[in-house]
């Protein structure tokens, strides 16, 4: 005999009609990716990856109570437009899973093809144990990146912010990578124990104009100005990376700067200026201008 007291049980959620709908208010949040995101945060809710949540949908998978109400919850947060980073607390960069969330500038997949210039240059080097500088390396990404894809190499990685610090410590420590060794210190000041040695140098430096707002809410609200902003034209911290790049490098050694699409041409023009030979900009893999590189004399 049933309990009349006993409160209604709730059938499951058919997920994939959970996911209809969190992809629809993530469209109408103006969300570039909609389904993509809400099956990501619904992977992230069931502790799962993106492929098996695919194939539960094709299995007419469901969702119990708490994990549709989570799904939901999580939902109204990315159509706030905090970053879907924030949310599931990591980013995926090359082959590396990084922690993220506020104080620290969110890896990009663009920043993947200026990693691989640099691992590229590393490799090239005429030296059994060549070592790279990341100067400003936010999550850590390129700094890990370049010690776990080119093991024989050193590399030195230099961060002063404290919100971001705590977030690539933490990826240090996660990664293991025992030829990667981090330091909290202005990149203008970074490492001149090896001044002349380093046979790449790279950096995704703060470079949006001061008065070029970002559009996308995620960047313009959640990423920190400190990572973002690089003076009127977007290229003060380019020429402090100028300066210290020459003290680090040996010569032939390698400079690799990220910029935004429109700076390759300023960037090339003020390296060249400073004594920098064969500056040269490369695209990503969207065809858009997104790195400088450049050889010490």
């Amino acid at each position: 005999m049933t309990d009349p007291a006993a409160a209604p049980v709730s059938p499951p959620a058919p997920l994939a009609t959970e996911l209809d709908a969190a992809a629809a208010v993530l469209s109408r949040s103006g969300v570039e990716d909609p389904r993509v995101d809400a099956e990501l945060l619904a992977a992230h809710v069931l502790g799962i990856g993106r492929g098996e949540l695919q194939a539960r949908l094709v299995t007419g998978g469901t969702l119990g109570d708490d994990q549709r109400d989570a799904l939901r919850r999580v939902i109204e947060r990315r159509a706030t437009r905090e970053p879907l980073q924030h949310i599931t607390g990591v980013a995926a960069f090359r082959h590396l899973e990084l922690r993220v969330g506020p104080g620290v500038f969110v890896p990009r997949p663009e920043t993947e093809i200026v990693a691989q210039i640099a691992i590229d240059a590393l490799v090239a080097a005429a030296t059994p144990e060549p070592i790279a500088v990341d100067l400003g390396t936010g999550s850590g990404a390129i700094a890990l990146a370049l010690a776990t894809e080119v093991p024989h190499a050193r590399v030195h990685a230099a961060e002063n912010s404290v919100d971001a610090f705590l977030w690539t410590r933490e990826n240090f420590d996660r990664v293991g990578a025992p030829n990667a060794r981090l330091a909290f210190i202005d990149l203008a000041e970074a490492f001149p124990e090896l001044d002349g040695a380093v046979s790449v140098v790279v950096s995704n430096p703060p470079y949006v104009p001061d008065g070029a707002v970002p559009r996308d809410p995620e960047v313009r609200l959640y990423d920190p100005p400190a990572a973002l902003y690089g003076g009127a034209d977007g290229l003060d911290v380019v020429r402090v990376l100028s300066d210290t790049a020459v003290r680090l490098l040996h010569p032939g050694g390698t400079l690799v700067i990220e910029h935004g699409e429109w700076q390759g041409a300023p960037i090339r023009d003020l390296l060249t200026a400073a004594g920098w030979r064969s500056a040269a900009t490369h695209p990503d893999l969207t065809l858009r201008d997104r790195a400088t590189t450049a050889v010490r004399p």
